[in-house]
């Protein structure tokens, strides 16, 4: 038994958790209609309407996609599309974007987990309260594989919208003037129950074009797993007699780009070099360098280093090339497996392709079954994006109870795909790139 988890008999264990929180949650509803988020006017993803999540947030930014629900990676979302005022059609950005694995390996070596495609995280989707998606839908999702084939359907997707705070601020050389806007938010969430952990997969579309991806992490620590001896765990409790078995959690994502409608995307890495200041200098100076990726990629994040997914055929108004930059948030990378040695994978397009371990897709024997073993030379013409984030649980007293949320994830911010701020107030609007006053 280890922490947060049923156990080696975990599968079937769970099936009478996810059971129990079936029939405890069975007349959850969404909210009030009138709090319900308004869905955008404009042509939505090529969807029906009970798959399609479409919304115009205040500040006039509208995005738009399609969604289903995998029998392993739970919440799939496919043909996002953004559009920001002022631009007469949508973008499209992503293809698809889901998880890609999720491996919690224990610290004393005795057991790790592929919940996507081992533990039933797809069938431990829950319901969720009317409270838990303030001013939002909760959409009813068939749960593929249910563990009661009898009641697969779980009212478990929430949409709504959610302040941010301050999306910029300006008062320049006058106080007579100050532009400032609070940011606007799409959020699309699930909850999945894996033995004791409850993680809750979070999409942030916000108001600017940025997507934020994060998991986190909470529910309860099993009062059955305290048996760590072997000075490896943490204490919980009084005393010092029952020890929680820490652990890593290694979530991958899977981004299949498709900006402005095209797969054929390309892939940039970026890295500067800081020297010291040369003789009648007053600081150091930083010289960034551009290298194309053209092969499958491996890839770590370094100081100064960061990745971009440029568009083959679309440019904003300036003539600039559309792109994307990832963004990797704090990350402890574990370096107990191959495919989690590296921050980010870069394959090319292969539809067996799905996991980052533990695959089960139709690819040969010989491809090898985690996404290292992908990553062999080959020219991308369709670059599949894999984000690693690592969490190492080091469980502490405040962890019970319930476990307060721990979050890991990144984000995708858009470079160059609008001329300008994509929020910036009309009086601004002339004020692009070498203005002068009064202009």
């Amino acid at each position: 038994m280890r922490v947060n988890r049923i156990g080696r008999v975990r599968k079937g264990a769970a099936v009478g958790l996810s059971l129990a929180a079936l029939a405890a949650g069975a007349t959850t509803g969404a909210g009030p209609a009138a709090a319900q988020p308004k869905a955008a006017p404009a042509a939505a993803a090529d969807c029906s309407a009970a798959y399609r999540i479409e919304q115009t947030l205040s500040s006039g930014t509208t995005w738009r996609m399609c969604w289903h629900y995998n029998s392993k990676a739970g919440l799939v979302l496919e043909d996002i599309s953004y559009q920001p005022k002022g631009e007469t059609k949508p973008i499209k950005v992503l293809n698809s974007a889901r998880l890609g694995q999720i491996d919690v390996p224990y610290d004393d070596g005795s057991v790790e987990y592929d919940d996507l495609t081992g533990f039933g995280f797809a069938q431990g989707l829950m319901n969720l309260a009317s409270g838990e998606c303030p001013g939002g839908t909760i959409k009813t999702v068939k749960v593929p594989d249910a563990w009661d084939p009898a009641h697969p359907d779980v009212k478990g997707l929430c949409t709504t919208t959610r302040s941010r705070g301050h999306a910029y601020r300006m008062q320049g050389d006058s106080a007579n003037k100050v532009f400032q806007a609070q940011g606007k938010d799409l959020l699309v969430y699930t909850v999945n129950q894996v033995g004791w952990y409850e993680y809750m997969t979070e999409w942030r579309f916000q108001d600017d074009g940025t997507i934020n991806m994060n998991v986190g992490a909470t529910g309860s620590l099993s009062y059955e797993d305290y048996d760590a001896g072997d000075g490896r765990g943490w204490p919980i409790g009084k005393g010092a007699k029952a020890y929680a078995t820490s652990h890593s959690h290694n979530v991958f994502w899977r981004l299949d780009f498709g900006l402005d409608g095209s797969s054929k995307t390309k892939v940039e890495q970026y890295d500067s070099k800081v020297t010291a200041p040369a003789a009648g200098q007053e600081a150091p100076t930083n010289k960034t360098t551009r290298t194309k990726v053209t092969k499958e990629l491996a890839g770590d994040t370094k100081p100064y280093r960061w990745w971009r997914v440029v568009s083959a055929t679309g440019k904003n108004k300036d003539g600039h090339a559309r792109s994307y930059e990832i963004v990797q948030g704090p990350t402890t990378r574990y370096p107990g497996r191959s495919f989690t040695k590296h921050d980010i994978f870069v394959t090319q397009y292969n539809k067996c392709e799905q996991y980052a371990s533990n695959n089960p897709g139709n690819c040969p024997a010989t491809a090898g079954k985690s996404v290292d073993k992908w990553v062999n030379g080959q020219t991308l013409t369709h670059p599949v994006v894999w984000m690693n984030v690592g969490f190492h649980h080091i469980a502490r007293d405040e962890d019970q109870q319930p476990m307060p949320i721990h979050w890991q994830g990144f984000s995708i911010a858009p470079r160059d795909v609008t001329a300008m701020n994509p929020l910036t107030p009309a009086e601004l609007a002339s004020q692009n790139g070498h203005w002068q006053p009064g202009s």
